[in-house]
């Protein structure tokens, strides 16, 4: 189970719900000490690549679903995510909605978005520009025809950049944090005057399951902080906290083919969304 995942099943604690945890691992990960005892949370081993009959009540006939399983990360150019992953999401929450499932929350991608700079909002046309962005894109269309032939809830979460713990080893955040450890007096990165939208994974959490817990909100929202931050200014705030010092090798590496320049989340629908929720 990914990071956010553990991060929404402690988040979802804190509220008056049922939990069912479900990964493809066959027992509770490793990582879920945070929830793992806990007796509000059942959890159900299943591989979303297999094709079995009533998953819906495999996994006990949850009424909302959030929906967070992928794989091949971070190699975003892969044709695995077109080639597999789609797929493999798509049959799986299809089969659930067609089964009884009422409620459905997926995460995607600010990366739908392609090249686009300055505030990106959820009206904006999509244009994808690499495998695993096309591949959550066109998810999402799969998933708004099949709500023209069966009735469900659904909401489709535009995911920005994630700071916290526990992500994965290839963010920005995590080699600094190696690189410290290791005492490096370098650190390697790109030119880092990009603009970027960070949010704390946990902010993040909290959000997903406002969102999903919202029942009269159906569409697309953008999960982010809605503040443009310069790369170089993330990385030195983050020495700044840890009280280290490191010289950047600003420009070492080239800036990335697939992200624009200075991009972040219109954050007006989300606001709305938390201001109106009620537990």
């Amino acid at each position: 189970m990914g990071t956010i995942g553990n991060h929404v099943i402690s988040e979802l604690l804190k509220y008056d719900v049922r939990i069912i945890a479900s990964s493809i691992e066959g027992s509770v990960p490793s990582g879920a000490r945070a929830w793992a005892d806990s007796p509000k949370v059942r959890y159900i081993g299943h591989d979303i690549s297999r094709r079995e009959n009533q998953i819906f009540r495999k996994l006990d006939k949850p009424d909302i679903m959030i929906h967070l399983a992928w794989g091949g990360l971070p190699d975003y150019g892969n044709m695995v995510h077109l080639e597999k992953g789609l797929f493999d999401s798509y049959y799986f929450a299809k089969q659930m909605i067609e089964e009884g499932l009422g409620e459905l929350t997926v995460a995607g991608t600010c990366f739908e978005y392609g090249l686009k700079n300055g505030p990106l909002s959820e009206e904006m046309e999509t244009s994808p520009v690499m495998p695993y962005a096309l591949a959550k894109d066109t998810l999402r269309k799969f998933m708004e025809e099949l709500r023209k032939k069966r009735e469900f809830g659904f909401k489709w979460l535009r995911i920005f950049y994630l700071t916290g713990k526990g992500l994965r080893k290839e963010s920005l955040l995590s080699k600094l944090d190696e690189a410290i450890a290791k005492g490096d007096k370098v650190f390697k990165m790109s030119p880092g005057d990009q603009l970027r939208d960070f949010l704390p994974v946990e902010t993040l959490s909290e959000y997903i399951c406002k969102i999903a817990l919202s029942g009269y909100f159906s569409g697309v929202v953008n999960c982010g902080s809605g503040k443009p931050v310069s790369v170089r200014r993330l990385v030195e705030d983050h020495l700044k906290a840890q009280k280290k010092s490191v010289e950047l090798r600003l420009g070492y590496y080239p800036y990335s083919a697939y992200e624009p320049m200075a991009f972040w989340a219109d954050t007006r629908r989300l606001e709305s969304i938390l201001g109106k929720f009620k537990r």
